[in-house]
């Protein structure tokens, strides 16, 4: 039997690594991102509730043929 049988199980392991400092231009670009899509999230959301209040206005049609008044 082959090393990567495992009766349809997967299993994965995620090991930690410390450092002594975190890395603050990616912690920074993934608050940016957070920040970005929340904006865009509600941002949608309004433009949604803009468009649900709109009410179609379309232009009158005359019923029958146009009279003139003179």
């Amino acid at each position: 039997m082959s090393r990567t049988f495992h009766h349809g199980e997967r299993r994965i392991r995620v090991r930690g690594v410390r450092h002594e400092s975190p890395d603050l231009r990616k912690l920074a670009r993934a608050l940016i991102d957070l920040a970005q899509a929340q904006a865009e999230a509600e941002a949608e959301q309004q433009h949604k509730q803009q468009t649900d209040n709109v009410v179609e206005l379309r232009p009158k049609t005359p019923a029958g043929p146009e009279q003139d008044a003179a």
